[in-house]
């Protein structure tokens, strides 16, 4: 990468956050600040791409979040400066379905996130407290079958065991009309038939009149699969499940060698 003649005129950046940006240990590297303050002053477009709340992501980008747009809820929601760029709904009675489906499921439980806050039925510690990690706005509900006054973006579903092989495949049958994505080891999320990361930093390149050429994604997880196919310099993380390796065309290093500040300083020569 250091040897890429003539540098690539990047316009975006986008990255993963869990497995991707921040280590094993939930953090932030401190090289990044200077780095999007670096970023944000040739012009360059950081955005963190997320399974996460859009409210979360601007809690751990609150002293830089007018520098940034944010693409949260796995694609679903982009905002930028606060102003909404594009959002992808999932319909309420589905949302119900998959709630009540999950309740079958004594290793799991539902998360439904809408634009204003998620809500949870389940109420045991373990649960709520995986939730609160990636859900600032969460709300504690008798019956998540009686949310009605919020647009619900997803379906996120945490799985004590393993998502990949005990949730995801008793919700398989919706991946005929919806998206059904292991987004970690523990998260299945349900999503609209057209939403992904991939549509949404698409969305964003019509937005900021960027090209794929003009654009570098990283990423360690399936739902980063179609964020892979919206840029010329994609990364799948060395820690990465190995179909988003296959995906990608560039290996960064892993989460926990600051991967992805590295790889943007090397290909951009900073």
């Amino acid at each position: 990468l250091a040897r890429l003649r003539p540098r690539p005129d990047i316009r975006l950046i986008a990255t993963d956050m869990d497995g991707t940006l921040v280590d094993d240990a939930k953090q932030i590297h401190d090289e990044l600040w200077p780095l999007v303050d670096e970023l944000h002053a040739r012009g360059i477009t950081f955005c963190p791409a997320s399974g996460r709340q859009y409210y979360n992501l601007l809690q751990q980008f609150e002293d830089v979040a007018d520098e940034l747009v944010f693409v949260a809820e796995n694609g679903t929601y982009v905002v930028a400066r606060g102003r909404e760029v594009s959002s992808d709904c999932l319909a309420l009675d589905v949302a119900r379905q998959v709630a009540l489906r999950v309740r079958g499921i004594p290793e799991a439980g539902a998360i439904v996130c809408g634009k204003r806050s998620a809500y949870v039925e389940r109420r045991d510690p373990l649960f709520v407290d995986q939730a609160a990690l990636y859900y600032t706005r969460l709300k504690l509900v008798d019956d998540l079958l009686e949310i009605e006054d919020d647009d619900v973006l997803k379906v996120a579903v945490y799985d004590f065991a393993s998502a990949e092989r005990n949730t995801a495949p008793r919700l398989a049958d919706l991946g005929g009309t919806h998206q059904v994505v292991v987004s970690g080891p523990h998260w299945v999320d349900v999503l609209s038939p057209t939403a992904n990361k991939g549509r949404a930093v698409r969305r964003l390149q019509e937005e900021l009149g960027v090209t794929p050429d003009q654009t570098m994604v990283f990423g360690d997880f399936l739902n980063d699969l179609e964020m892979m196919d919206a840029a010329t310099y994609s990364f799948a993380m060395a820690n990465a499940h190995p179909l988003l390796k296959e995906r990608a065309n560039w290996v960064a290093p892993n989460n926990n060698a600051n991967g992805v500040v590295r790889t943007i300083r090397t290909v951009l020569g900073l």
